[in-house]
């Protein structure tokens, strides 16, 4: 009896891990997805940096506990299987979205994103946000854009002079 409660404060404290360095947790409901499928599921989960795990809603409120994701305790019913973003938070949606479109089978339950508990809905608008590398593009192209404005308002007047001596000089050559 002991050892398997060893193994149960083992899981508890490997997802305990998991959830307090992850950004968001998609909870779905995969019954009915054959083995084949899920191992397909895992496989591009791994590519994605996103941490799936199956473990028993006792167990995973245990494990959740103190962390962003305790606020998805109540809705933790029937089979589940979490899938927890390292960083960025719209890595686990996108993997889950993608695999929900091919299959069927896998009904989305719960998402969870920085404290807060959304509907199965709010999927597609986690799956959308921009990963690290477009969100700090777009930082950037925001921050560019008044220099570059400012400098092109600078050279204007010096270049539109250019323009109308060399607009003139064809005129005269002419």
């Amino acid at each position: 009896m002991s050892n398997n409660l060893e193994i149960k404060k083992q899981k508890v404290a490997e997802v305990a891990a998991v959830a307090s360095n992850a950004t968001s947790m998609i909870g779905a409901d995969f019954s009915g997805v054959t083995v084949e499928e899920m191992t397909a599921f895992r496989a591009e989960a791994r590519k994605a940096d996103v941490h799936i795990k199956v473990i028993k809603n006792n167990l995973l409120k245990l494990a959740v506990k103190g962390t962003d994701f305790e606020c998805a305790t109540e809705s933790l019913k029937g089979p589940l299987i979490m899938a927890f973003s390292g960083e960025e938070p719209g890595s686990a949606a996108r993997v889950v979205r993608d695999f929900c479109k091919t299959n069927s089978a896998m009904q989305v339950r719960l998402v969870a994103v920085g404290g807060q508990l959304l509907d199965a809905s709010a999927l597609e608008a986690v799956a959308k946000l921009p990963t690290r590398d477009e969100a700090l593009a777009k930082l950037m192209g925001v921050m560019k854009a008044p220099i570059t404005k400012l400098a092109q308002t600078l050279g204007a007047p010096h270049s539109k002079l250019v323009r109308t001596f060399a607009a003139l000089k064809e005129q005269k050559e002419a």
